[in-house]
């Protein structure tokens, strides 16, 4: 089995610090190829993988701006497609645009869907829903429209991530900064709960950060912390008493959810889009409706067994349990 795996070239694979598409296309590359199956991964020129690496835009085009996405976006597509009669099958993690290739070639493609940015987009998927497939990341973020393969969530390195027993310190607020991600909200719970806070993350939305963030950090008690390695990622998720995740729409997925509880620390989270299915609501943490009810439950987190918060993660959430679903999926392709 050879897979032509099609990652975003937003940032490259694995990212530095943000970009979680590319960060899952990673650990499911480098899954696929402990696992013994052949695969060429088309990312940015500085990617790094134990797959053979294909590229033609060298670097990602949100570092670099004399890379114009648009260009760069169809020259990276058409690559992989021009190769097509070499692989078994194509990945596609890069959104609705490869579907509009996909019946110029032989070779069947899988695409997961991270997400739906609009319903702008659903007429694509649409037309290629009876000949291409498609695998959802939660039940949640499916549309009603298509027609699924199958529901693969996503999964982490769960021993790559320091565990800690111990109650943390602060409350953090992890990911990109968003009026979707609700940090302006997390803000409030911190406040109003007389904890302080952490933020992290990448400022994606500069006049919301300007207006709803900013105005709040001291340095002490709320503090934004830039964007962050993976390790400090990683250290900061430890020493959490709780991710606040108080998001304002229907989230696909939430990585930054299983990281954290991968770490022990529970979760605070708005119940909306998967974080149903990602959390044990009274377990792993809390699911609330708005900041009075995530305020009512900081005092609950002591009852949340860390280690049980990492148990759920190793028995949900591992990479190894993706990339073998996967490799059915794959296989379920490939006997149609």
């Amino acid at each position: 089995m050879h897979i032509g795996m099609l990652s975003p070239i937003s940032w490259c694979t694995p990212p530095e610090h943000y970009g979680p598409w590319e960060w899952v296309v990673s650990m499911l590359t480098e899954g696929l190829v402990e696992s013994g199956v052949k695969v060429t991964l088309f990312a940015t020129g500085n990617s790094h993988t134990g797959a053979k690496l294909r590229w033609v835009c060298p670097n990602p085009y949100s570092e670099d701006p004399n890379i114009d996405p648009k260009v760069w976006e169809s020259l990276h597509i058409s690559s992989v497609f021009e190769h097509a009669d070499e692989f078994d099958l194509i990945h596609n993690h890069f959104d609705f645009l490869p579907l509009s290739y996909s019946k110029l070639v032989n070779t069947p493609m899988l695409t997961t869907i991270h997400g739906f940015s609009s319903p702008k987009i659903l007429p694509v998927y649409r037309k290629y829903n009876n000949t291409t497939h498609y695998v959802s990341i939660s039940y949640a973020d499916r549309s009603p429209d298509l027609d699924y393969l199958a529901n693969i969530y996503h999964g982490i390195p769960v021993g790559d991530y320091p565990f800690s027993n111990r109650e943390g310190e602060y409350l953090l607020a992890l990911g990109r900064i968003h009026g979707d991600k609700g940090v302006h909200e997390a803000i409030q719970v911190a406040r109003k709960g007389g904890m302080p806070l952490r933020i992290a993350g990448i400022i994606q939305d500069k006049a919301y950060y300007d207006h709803w963030v900013a105005p709040y950090v001291d340095g002490v008690h709320v503090v934004y912390m830039g964007i962050v390695s993976n390790e400090k990622k990683k250290e900061l998720l430890k020493g959490a008493y709780a991710l606040l995740h108080m998001i304002n729409f229907d989230e696909p997925f939430g990585l930054t959810v299983i990281e954290a509880m991968a770490t022990g620390t529970p979760v605070i989270a708005v119940r909306r889009g998967s974080m149903p299915e990602v959390m044990a609501d009274g377990e792993t943490g809390w699911l609330v409706s708005n900041v009075e009810e995530a305020v009512e439950k900081l005092i609950s987190i002591k009852s949340i067994s860390r280690t049980q918060c990492r148990n759920w993660v190793i028995s949900h959430f591992s990479s190894d349990r993706m990339v073998n679903e996967y490799i059915c999926a794959y296989k379920e392709v490939l006997s149609v």
